[in-house]
């Protein structure tokens, strides 16, 4: 499975290319950062990273996009450019029919390190531990995709498992409650 790990922003924009599948050595295939100067105007810097995303599907063929969601920050124009670029990842990888994951930051610092509040350094080192790299990556949005990439590699087969479940029921129609055994007119 290719997975490219999204870490949405304005200003810097964390995308990472992570191969492999659940339980065995994974291998990072590129790592960057999509760079928008903060003195542009919104529409420029959006369409700049929407150039940079297209450039990254273009040469590394992800099946999954893997995007950070937006959580509630103490910033609004933060949280709004957040959001905007991950609507952007969202609607790059949509156009080219490519499945889309959201993660949040608590589920992929668990998936990394086995805590959902680890930091940054913590979440930066297993990415270099489990990747096989001579250092971390930087800045810490490139270390945070490639961890985004991780996590949806981990987590994807379980997900999958629930969403054909649901899908199964759904299917099957609403099933009535059994109230009492057939052979003994009791309750079960």
């Amino acid at each position: 499975m290719r997975v490219l790990g999204v870490d949405p922003g304005l200003t810097r924009c964390g995308v990472g290319v992570v191969e492999g599948v659940a339980g065995r050595p994974l291998t990072m295939i590129g790592v960057g950062v999509v760079r928008t100067p903060a003195d542009a105007d919104l529409g420029h810097r959006l369409v700049a990273v929407e150039q940079g995303i297209e450039r990254w599907l273009d040469e590394h063929r992800p099946e999954f996009v893997a995007v950070e969601r937006v959580f509630s920050q103490h910033n609004v124009r933060t949280v709004m450019g957040t959001a905007q670029a991950s609507a952007v990842a969202i609607l790059c990888a949509s156009r080219r029919g490519i499945p889309v994951a959201l993660h949040t930051p608590s589920e992929v610092k668990a998936a990394v390190t086995g805590s959902g509040r680890a930091d940054k350094a913590q979440v930066g080192a297993m990415v270099t531990r489990l990747l096989r790299l001579a250092a971390p990556p930087k800045p810490a949005d490139a270390a945070d995709a490639l961890a985004l990439a991780i996590c949806h590699i981990w987590r994807a087969p379980a997900q999958n498992r629930l969403q054909q479940a649901v899908a199964l029921h759904t299917a099957q129609g609403p099933q009535r409650p059994r109230t009492s055994h057939p052979s003994k007119g009791r309750p079960a």
